[in-house]
């Protein structure tokens, strides 16, 4: 009897469950992240103590601040616990705390009921919320490293981190609603506490669906083996991967909170655009780039994400400026400039989960994605608003785009320092 063997290929299962929990957690995040900022000029008079109405406002966005300051902390000690605990228990962990965080802050008393008790609750909230992200980030880039099908690890990515900008679409409808129902006036005597306790429920509501995963298989194989090897020695043989994507992270956290939040503020100083429309068009814009994301992602996953992320980020270097001299001049409207730019950022945002995921062993996986990228995002994220202003108040407007552009001249040449052969398990 002659017997003939052939190659079973087994399906890869869609794993659309996890891409789910991945994704909720980013919509929460930003939600909560955006509401905070978007919120601020509202409850800001109630909670904080101050002389004036300014004084009480910086007050506020000093507790938004305070996130981004504890970021690199939280990545150090939430990405610790993602990598010995597991990508599931962290993930619970941090959506829990922002949805405590949300409700804690929509209770918090006011000033004039108990002095400087709401405005200390608030600042501590923050401070927690900021170490809780850090490890969203990480953990949910490592979990979705280790469970998305081989064949679609980039759009994965893309559409995981998408749920930020569907967070920051969904918190600017929310204002909008409150705006609606209570006016300015409503919202500053209160009804801001709403929107807060909408955050709280999507946290809840993320939480039950990602209590429905499991571990990833990867990570449940590395962790019954008993393998415990030293992090710093780990750390110090990654060290080029490491900076590397600390310094990609430059250039695309830049034209984030350029792209996204700063940009209407830069037109409508400029006098381009009114206060209502920029705020209404960036939504347009953001969601452009939610969609730029899955493309890029889903062609990341035929062509390898090295190659698209170095065009996209060549690409911000280069049309930045004269994007923005365009759109300063009157020469493009507002809504195609904007578009146009942060289509620039979706190739590095679409594969940078997963690109991240895969440079790093899984040991160390989740901290190193955290520290990386959180360290960008303190250093010139978070930041990019305060310097735009400041050369912006200087009488240097102009300047901001150059800062833009040599942040992703920067990222351009740290994507070089990324081989292909570092994509662990990666044929791309």
């Amino acid at each position: 009897m002659i017997t003939t063997s052939r190659t079973v290929t087994t399906p890869e299962r869609p794993a659309r469950r996890e891409l789910t929990a991945a994704t909720v957690g980013g919509v929460v995040e930003f939600f909560d992240w955006t509401l905070y900022g978007v919120l601020a000029p509202y409850f800001a008079q109630q909670i904080f103590p101050g002389s004036d109405s300014l004084t009480k406002l910086l007050a506020a966005y000093m507790g938004f601040a305070i996130g981004f300051f504890t970021r690199p902390l939280g990545s150090i000690v939430m990405g610790r616990v993602a990598d010995t605990r597991g990508r599931r228990f962290m993930m619970t962990l941090s959506v829990s705390v922002i949805a405590i965080g949300s409700l804690l802050i929509g209770l918090a008393p006011t000033y004039a009921s108990a002095g400087v008790t709401g405005a200390v609750l608030v600042v501590v909230v923050r401070f927690a919320m900021g170490l809780s992200v850090a490890g969203e980030l990480a953990s949910s880039a490592a979990f979705v490293t280790e469970t998305a099908p081989r064949s679609r690890r980039f759009l994965y990515s893309a559409i995981s981190y998408g749920g930020s900008a569907l967070g920051q679409l969904l918190s600017f409808a929310v204002l909008s609603v409150l705006l609606v129902g209570f006016g300015k006036e409503g919202l500053e005597n209160g009804a801001w506490r709403y929107g807060f306790l909408v955050g709280a429920v999507l946290g809840l509501a993320a939480l039950w669906i990602r209590r429905s995963v499991e571990e990833p298989e990867e990570f449940v194989r590395t962790r019954v083996s008993g393998e415990r090897p030293k992090v710093g020695p780990l750390l110090r043989a990654n060290l080029r991967k490491l900076l590397a994507v600390f310094f990609i992270s430059v250039g695309t956290t830049m034209s984030v909170y350029f792209g996204s939040l700063y940009l209407p503020q830069y037109a409508i100083g400029a006098g381009v655009v009114s206060a209502s429309a920029g705020s209404t068009l960036i939504m347009v814009a953001v969601l452009v780039q939610f969609i730029a994301m899955v493309v890029f992602g889903k062609i990341s996953d035929r062509l390898g994400p090295l190659t698209l992320t170095r065009v996209g980020l060549v690409y911000l270097a280069v049309a930045t400026v004269p994007l923005m001299s365009a759109l300063l001049s009157g020469a493009i409207p507002f809504l195609p400039a904007a578009c146009l730019y942060v289509i620039g950022a979706a190739p590095a945002l679409a594969v940078l989960n997963v690109l991240g995921g895969r440079l790093f062993p899984i040991h160390i996986r989740a901290m190193a994605i955290g520290v990386s990228t959180s360290l960008a995002v303190a250093s010139f994220g978070g930041t990019f608003p305060l310097v735009a202003e400041s050369m912006t108040g200087s009488g240097h407007q102009d300047w901001v785009g150059w800062y833009a552009a040599a942040g992703a001249v920067i990222s351009v040449i740290a994507s070089l320092f990324i081989r292909r052969s570092d994509l662990r398990d990666d044929e791309n």
